[in-house]
């Protein structure tokens, strides 16, 4: 089993998707590190996991993953309680969507912070590493925003578009040194991050959003993993994100038009 006595580090771990991956990793025998900020939400998350997994490994860090020095930190004790970081997951992530005027230019900021450079400062902490050793894993959450940008979403989109171009242009210089990507573009998925979302959601993103249906955490991790072992570069977790990876390029006047439908005709619905 590829992720058995593997010292996996996941941003974001303490909810989400990440938590939903920490309990699968831990049913096959990782030993898991957690970053996030909340201190009492990665001890819940910790006991969430032990709980499923009794026995599991579980040891956790709280960072800002905006900030490359608290970051930094943690993932050195967290090595120094774990080891090297075998595989990294990047699922630490925010989103304030709206309509553009409406969206002051400090959330676009935190959005790059967090989305982009949050992923970018784990990855400089363990990638080295990974290179030296000849192996290793890094897993990027994405989101289906960062396939094509989403009425609602100037803030997020852009983000996410660059998590994309940062995995992609990895993939490439890592492979030759043992070192896997996985570049991961979620739906809509029953988090808090999405409740939060749909405080300030657009009425026309709400109908573009529910087009690619509403999944689990725990579907996305099983999908993400399952794409993992299968050594895929990219996971679109159901057909219409997995359509539009592979077609939006082709199709792209079509999308314009049909978002812009589905957004007119969620405002004459109001």
């Amino acid at each position: 089993m590829m992720f058995r006595d593997k010292h996996v580090l996941i941003t974001g771990g303490s909810s989400g998707i990440g938590l939903a991956l920490a309990r699968r990793l831990a049913g096959r025998g990782a030993r898991l590190s957690l970053v996030a900020r909340d201190e009492a939400k990665l001890s819940a998350a910790r006991q969430a996991v032990t709980a499923g997994a009794p026995g599991a490994v579980v040891s956790v860090a709280s960072a800002d993953v905006s900030r490359e020095a608290d970051l930094l930190a943690a993932v050195l004790a967290l090595e120094k309680a774990n080891g090297p970081v075998d595989i990294l997951v990047t699922s630490a992530g925010v989103a304030r969507p709206g309509y553009f005027e409406e969206v002051p230019v400090a959330d676009f900021e935190r959005s790059m912070a967090v989305n982009y450079f949050g992923t970018l400062y784990a990855l400089k902490a363990v990638v080295p590493g990974m290179k030296s050793r000849g192996s290793g894993s890094v897993v990027l959450i994405s989101s289906g925003a960062g396939l094509v940008g989403l009425f609602g979403y100037t803030a997020y989109a852009p983000a996410k578009f660059a998590v994309r171009g940062l995995a992609e242009a990895l993939r490439a210089e890592l492979k030759p040194a043992g070192v896997r990507v996985t570049l991961v573009y979620p739906p809509d998925t029953d988090t808090p991050q999405l409740a939060a979302e749909n405080l300030t959601k657009p009425i026309e993103t709400k109908a573009l959003t529910a087009e690619a249906g509403l999944w689990s955490a725990d579907a996305v991790a099983r999908v993400t993993l399952e794409g993992m072992e299968r050594g895929s570069f990219v996971v679109t977790p159901g057909f219409p994100l997995t359509a539009l990876n592979l077609l939006h390029g082709l199709l792209a006047p079509f999308f314009c038009w049909w978002f812009d439908r589905v957004a007119a005709r969620a405002r004459r619905g109001r």
